[in-house]
């Protein structure tokens, strides 16, 4: 097998994961070109160009595909019939237009995972007016958008009759609240030519002011049956989707020991960040290993590890002012990335920090402290 060390490779979005994917596509001698609304996004400044252009303008879509060897993507919501159309005309874009269009849509997500036998939480259609639906399915629910949900967006909790009003507008469907003792996550990846590899079980701790990941834990404090468990219902998800490249899957774990499919994302994953310092191959290059039919590199863990996001403090929207980084940079097996983004907003991914140590308990004792002093604010009040 001849490797060409010279692809192009194409990234749709240019936010944090088309950043440190670029970062990692350099150090393989790879070229970048990505596409993204935001001129100088964070992944701008590390690829050979940028196409200022919305996700869903199909001709410059279309012109990063034909300028590119290999495309791929940083983030769901993107035009897919022109996706379709250059595959049919023999460009490689992984992974597929019709995993992305099943992904996307949450409810079609739901209905392959129901169709392969793949556990998940009980879930209805919201198909008439939502009052009867929601009587009809059981109060407490989960109601979830099926498109355009991320970091916390997208989902209201309906605890009672009176909450209703109050609901989502969107194309939705009901979720049974589960009863939840961890949220765990297995980065999975599968290669052109079939291979696949599962990284370790994480678990995900989240901010409940706004839904969102703040914290993961590698590996999962779970006994081994759950690990194998979720690692092989993990791989099965991928398989059916016949996705190629690195994937994320959520899952429940329930107070019964039961695990259930929460959702699917076909790109490199937040749950997945501490690959970087702790695993032998990043999930980053294992992506672009995928991708360009390379042999996928060993997914082991080297060290314990957790990782935090940097969210953007409550209050606060406008050019960011970083508080405590030298605090940081002085704890022993800390490392920073700062995205780059030159908005902060409440709650929004800024950056992250990944702390490795022998020691799990001390881990979590650094990480505390990162918490503690580390802060993403801004010169500029938010209105709200």
């Amino acid at each position: 097998m001849v490797i060409r060390m010279d692809l192009k490779i194409g990234i749709i979005g240019g936010g944090q994961l088309g950043k440190m994917m670029a970062q990692e596509a350099r150090k393989l001698g790879f070229r970048i070109l990505v596409l993204d609304p935001t001129p100088g996004c964070p992944a701008a400044g590390i690829s050979d160009a940028q196409i200022v252009a919305d996700f869903y303008n199909a001709e410059k879509i279309k012109e990063l595909v034909e300028k590119s060897d290999i495309s791929t993507y940083e983030i769901e919501h993107i035009d897919t019939s022109v996706l379709k159309e250059l595959v049919k005309n023999g460009h490689i874009v992984h992974p597929s237009p019709e995993v992305l269009e099943t992904i996307k849509d949450k409810s079609k997500q739901k209905q392959m995972l129901n169709r392969k036998n793949i556990p998940t939480a009980r879930w209805k259609m919201v198909e008439r007016d939502l009052y009867s639906e929601v009587v009809d399915f059981g109060i407490p629910a989960v109601q979830k958008s099926c498109r355009g949900g991320y970091d916390g967006r997208g989902v209201f909790v309906i605890r009672e009759r009176q909450d209703i009003p109050k609901a989502l507008k969107s194309d939705s469907f009901l979720e049974e609240m589960v009863d939840i003792e961890k949220e765990l996550a297995v980065m999975v990846a599968r290669s052109a030519r079939g291979e696949i590899k599962c990284y370790p079980v994480v678990e995900m701790a989240f901010d409940e002011r706004a839904n969102i990941c703040d914290t993961v834990i590698a590996p999962a404090r779970v006994d081994r049956r759950i690990q194998e468990e979720a690692s092989d219902m993990a791989a099965s998800c991928v398989e059916a989707l016949d996705g190629v490249g690195i994937f994320g899957i959520e899952m429940f774990l329930t107070g019964d020991g039961k695990i259930l499919v929460n959702e699917i994302a076909p790109r490199p994953h937040n749950s997945g960040h501490y690959t970087i310092e702790a695993c032998v191959t990043s999930q980053f290059e294992q992506h672009l290993r995928a991708i360009a039919g390379f042999p996928l590199g060993s997914t082991e863990l080297l060290i314990p590890a957790v990782m935090v996001n940097i969210l953007g403090e409550d209050g606060y929207e406008g050019p960011p002012h970083f508080e405590g980084v030298e605090d940081v940079l002085a704890i022993p097996g800390a490392s920073i990335h700062i995205y780059g983004k030159k908005t902060t907003k409440p709650f929004r991914k800024m950056g992250h920090v990944t702390i490795v140590d022998k020691n799990m308990e001390r881990a979590l004792e650094k990480a505390e402290t990162v918490k503690r002093k580390l802060k993403v604010k801004s010169y500029q009040k938010s209105e709200a």
